[in-house]
């Protein structure tokens, strides 16, 4: 009896102890993205709790083609059942309090709803979208008709455009924010009597160079007849308690939209969603690593049936400056912070519970979300975790400038989620404001904030700077002095050794390259006829700018190279080497045919005499990029640009000297010889593609050989 009560309680434990790992179990991933566009595992931030269906709702018809959701600050629930004409009104805990269908208007005639698409709550009126009769109609809350907007009358809508409200967001000051199905000019701003007062936020629309080339010869009749290339349409619309509005549209160009993901975008211009000032700019911030667009990593997390960029058809802005937006493709939730960095994303497609199948509309419930299934007509109630409310927590604290709660906060998130970069980025701005700069650089650095970590590291400059203030102008005037002795000294060996008669040392030879690029016409014309360079000289520059990328490729600062980027040395040797040899080869076939007095020798030593240049800017490059901030790079930029026109000028009136080509002659022989670059690699290209056939057929035929004797 003893062996079998402990048992007994030892399976009940085991039960216990697993209990809380099963509930956590959801049938979908959380996961957030690295800097390099993988997902990284995260905790649940959000769990399924429950199904909403008309059963349980208590209706008498079943909700059919749900359109919308929203929820007022009491956590009544509206529902927009567009094929049975009414709005559906819950209470907090999903039961029905009334519906909104038929109702007497202000001609005291009957009226009803027909195919409504939106609604918004306010603190005293209920708005609908009546898509099919082209108005909006407003309610109180108890769902008493009130007024009806009627459709906005402007000479700015083009002729015949037809009016259907889909979604509307209204603000504190009772201005209508009216997104129309069929109206390309932006979202569309009235009041409540329907006075409109305009457009804002148009798309930016992408038209290709050969169509604009197209509509430029076309004639007025086929321009008529052409498409009209007009602004993307919006979807939907919300608004925050500040009174900006989020707007999402799911036609823009699939490539447009995916560029600007890949190029990291901080623009707006093909963004699936944005956030709308009053007069329609633009004020989203996207600091994440990518721009707020949904799904990054679409080429491994998608199938057959799921390709491309995500479609965005809604959001919803959550607690501590959160919104969420929703993916139609692939039924999931993407949240975000108000900087724009992605806390996390979850769902999935699919009839567990928890899945969606068709996703439709989003929105906040206190901690809760709800998820609109167009498909299945019901509403997935996704609950807040611990782990999504200490980040809640942890985002209310750092907007609150309560920073040492938020650090413990944020310190909480990295037990549960090392991945975690928004959690570093918060710490990091706590011991900003400690004035604990190099703490904060440290976890800016986790988390590859480089805006940040530039704020942190300008402030650690600011303090060395004025404690050594008496140092910089010393070695500034030591560094110009060196410099200004060491090309005299050039100047002075390269005048001494133009009267020389016979070979020049190596030293002379390589001082020469000083002469060289400040005098490139007389330059050229002793480095050929005098002997004035060599081979071997040729050979030190080739090194030393080899040696110069190297040292820029691991040398550069952490604000201009965060992720660490670097290419090995033999990367570097074929990067300098095969262009070179490749300018060499092409020019000395292209020029031996026309004329050109210059050798392969005298080619390969002119062109690597033209490198100079590069080490003598990339490397002071790579010293100020340690000692720069972020919005300084633009000396970094110049001194790279100098350098590669720099040599590029040097290359160019280097061959025009060594061949004695005049100028025009000299330019059709440049772009001669940048084609014929392009035409050896292509022929080395099918030279090896050609051997490796052959190898392989050989090797082919050795295998089935032996397996025969």
């Amino acid at each position: 009896m003893n062996k079998l009560l402990k048992a007994l309680l030892l399976s009940l434990t085991i039960v216990m102890v697993l209990m809380p790992t099963v509930s956590a179990i959801t049938p979908y991933s959380t996961y957030t993205y690295s800097f390099d566009g993988l997902p990284l595992e995260s905790p649940d931030a959000y769990v399924p709790d429950m199904v909403i269906d008309s059963d349980y709702i208590g209706l008498n018809t079943p909700f059919d083609d749900p359109r919308d959701i929203n929820v007022d600050k009491d956590n009544n629930v509206y529902i927009v059942d567009a094929a049975n004409n009414r709005i559906i009104v819950t209470d907090r805990y999903y039961k029905l309090k009334f519906e909104i269908t038929d109702f007497i208007n202000d001609q005291g005639v009957p009226d009803a709803l027909t195919n409504p698409s939106g609604v918004f709550i306010t603190d005293e009126y209920i708005y609908v979208c009546d898509t099919d009769n082209n108005r909006i109609v407003m309610f109180d809350l108890e769902g008493e008709f009130h007024k009806i907007v009627p459709k906005p009358e402007s000479n700015l809508f083009t002729e015949g455009s037809i009016y259907k409200p889909v979604a509307l967001a209204v603000d504190q000051y009772g201005r209508l924010f009216v997104v129309s199905s069929t109206t390309y000019q932006g979202i569309i701003v009235m009041n409540d009597n329907g006075d409109f007062q305009g457009f804002i936020g148009a798309q930016k629309v992408s038209i290709s160079p050969i169509e604009i080339l197209w509509r430029r010869i076309q004639t007025d009749e086929q321009r008529a007849y052409s498409e009209e290339y007009i602004s993307t349409e919006f979807n939907n619309i919300t608004i925050d308690e500040d009174g900006f509005i989020y707007v999402t549209t799911s036609s823009i160009n699939e490539a447009d939209q995916q560029a600007a993901i890949n190029g990291k975008s901080k623009s707006g211009d093909y963004a699936p969603v944005k956030k709308l000032n009053a007069t329609g700019a633009d004020i989203m911030r996207r600091n994440g690593f990518y721009p707020p667009s949904g799904e990054v990593f679409v080429t491994t997390m998608s199938t057959a049936e799921i390709s491309g960029p995500s479609k965005i058809i809604d959001a919803a802005v959550g607690p501590e400056g959160t919104w969420s937006i929703i993916d139609e493709k692939r039924q999931k939730i993407f949240t975000y912070d108000s900087e724009g960095n992605l806390l996390f994303v979850f769902g999935d497609k699919g009839l567990q519970f928890g899945n969606v199948s068709s996703i439709e509309g989003i929105v906040y419930q206190g901690d809760k979300i709800l998820i609109l299934d167009k498909t299945e007509d019901n509403i997935t109630v996704f609950k807040r975790t611990e782990y999504g409310d200490i980040l809640i927590e942890a985002l209310k604290n750092q907007n609150e400038r309560r920073y040492d709660m938020a650090v413990t906060d944020w310190t909480e998130i990295l037990k549960r989620n090392n991945n975690f970069d928004a959690a570093y980025i918060g710490i990091g701005k706590a011991m900003y404001r400690d004035a604990e700069y190099e703490t904060a650089m440290e976890y800016y650095q986790y988390a590859y904030d480089t805006a940040n970590y530039s704020n942190a590291f300008r402030e650690i400059r600011k303090e060395w700077v004025a404690k050594y203030i008496w140092v910089i102008p010393i070695v500034v005037v030591a560094v110009c002095i060196l410099v200004a002795k060491f090309f005299g000294y050039a100047g002075k060996v390269n005048k001494k050794t133009a009267l020389k008669v016979g070979r020049k040392t190596f030293k002379e030879e390589l001082l020469y390259g000083f002469h060289i690029i400040f005098h490139p016409f007389d330059g050229f014309w002793d480095l050929k006829h005098e002997l004035r360079g060599s081979v071997r000289a040729s050979f030190v520059y080739i090194a030393v700018t080899i040696l110069a990328f190297f040292y820029q490729s691991i040398g550069t600062g952490y604000i201009f190279n965060p992720y660490g980027g670097y290419m090995n040395i033999f990367a570097q040797i074929s990067s300098v080497l095969l262009p070179l040899l490749l300018w060499v080869i092409a020019n000395w076939c292209l020029t031996t045919l026309f004329d050109g007095e210059g050798s392969f020798k005298d080619i390969f030593i002119a062109t690597s005499y033209a490198l100079l240049p590069i080490p003598l800017l990339i490397i002071p490059s790579v010293l100020f990029s340690n000692i720069l901030a972020a919005n300084e790079g633009q000396l970094i930029t110049l001194l790279v640009s100098i350098a590669f026109i720099w040599m590029g000028g040097l290359v160019f009136f280097g061959m025009m000297v060594t061949h004695d080509y005049s100028l025009a002659k000299n330019i059709l022989t440049s772009l001669g010889t940048i084609v014929g670059m392009a035409f050896i690699m292509f022929v080395g290209v099918l030279f090896g593609s050609l051997m490796a056939k052959i190898v392989s057929f050989i090797s082919s035929i050795v295998i089935e050989v032996s397996y025969r004797m």
